[in-house]
């Protein structure tokens, strides 16, 4: 796995350890020394999600000990939103004249998987989905096809989102996020309308068979639009976990994406009351912040959770697991798109 994220999260040595805290209304990504990863010719003509997305595909295919995988699949809400801006910002000083192109390539949402492939000399299948708050689990369920199908033995996954100051003033003014600066390390002791607004990239290679490097069994996804209430979630969560043999007392930990927004929080609270009394809980959006594919972030933070068979204090609620055998992580976006991922020991 390789994730670049509000925490110190690239190296792949340490688990939240240490965390970051921010009083404000967003959270900027912790990118490395691109340098590493990335040519240094072409790091100054690439935008800020396109480094992140390279650094974490890079930094997930050595920890998987891969050169090449058979596939490539991403997922992004928004896509290069910064390389958009300025091409659109050119256009509008030039009077849409003397364009250069390079902003308006880079500004395609599949631009990341496509660099990513360029760098590794990767010629196989090469995919980015862009659903809103569906991107990274359509990514997702596209891989298990490819692997089960065996169109693919090995698939690079993974999910990019950037936050830009005109893209957080816009979707401020659409009410997503808070108004006055919060902890995000104490977002959920003040709910209120809002949340605070994250970014990142998380990479993971998937394989048809584990080995000494694998951190978790990737079982299943599962996608739910517009749900009219908690019981219809529910239901959906109860047939998906029969469709992988399990039942809701089988779940060792959910892993929720709660965000302190009391507009969205409540249908985590019913679901959870309702079908897992007494199940352990642990959220990851006060860690990342809130972006339509945050959910990517979640399963990096289940993954290690399982591959090393303990839970940091700062994440649970309630008392610890005895056994780390399912995750099943639940999450949602603004109340519309609603997403199941189901994560077991290896």
């Amino acid at each position: 796995m390789g994730c670049i994220s509000p925490q110190p999260t690239l190296d792949n040595k340490s688990f939240l350890e240490e965390t970051v805290s921010v009083e404000s209304s967003r959270m900027k990504a912790i990118g490395p020394n691109y340098k590493e990863f990335i040519p240094p010719e072409m790091v100054r003509r690439m935008g800020r999600i396109i480094k992140m997305g390279v650094a974490a595909a890079k930094t997930s295919l050595a920890d998987a000990e891969c050169q090449l995988p058979d596939a490539i699949i991403t997922g992004t809400g928004l896509g290069c939103i910064e390389d958009t801006e300025k091409f659109l910002g050119n256009m509008i000083r030039n009077n849409e004249e003397f364009l250069t192109p390079t902003a308006f390539i880079q500004s395609t949402h599949n631009t990341v998987s496509a660099q990513i492939a360029l760098l590794i000399k990767c010629h196989g299948y090469n995919f980015t989905y862009v659903h809103r708050g569906f991107s990274f689990e359509t990514a997702i369920l596209d891989s298990l096809m490819q692997i089960e199908s065996g169109q693919a033995k090995s698939v690079l996954l993974g999910a990019a989102d950037e936050l830009t100051e005109n893209s957080f003033q816009i979707q401020s003014r659409m009410g997503y996020w808070r108004q006055k600066p919060a902890d995000n390390l104490k977002l959920f002791e003040h709910p209120t309308k809002g949340t605070v607004a994250g970014e990142g990239a998380a990479f993971f290679l998937l394989h048809e068979k584990k080995n000494s490097n694998t951190y978790a069994v990737l079982q299943d996804v599962e996608m739910l639009f517009r749900p009219d209430s908690p019981e219809e979630v529910i239901s959906e969560i109860k047939l998906f976990l029969e469709r992988n043999g399990l039942k809701e007392s089988n779940i060792d930990l959910l892993v929720l994406g709660r965000n302190g927004d009391i507009r969205f929080d409540s249908i985590y609270d019913s679901v959870t009351e309702t079908a897992f009394p007494g199940v352990p809980t642990c959220n990851f959006k006060h860690l990342c912040g809130e972006y339509m594919t945050a959910s990517s972030f979640g399963v990096w933070m289940a993954s290690r959770i399982l591959k090393n068979q303990q839970i940091p204090d700062m994440l649970i609620i309630g008392k610890k697991p005895e056994t780390l055998k399912h995750i099943l992580l639940y999450n949602h976006y603004q109340g519309i798109n609603h997403t199941l991922i189901l994560l077991s020991q290896a």
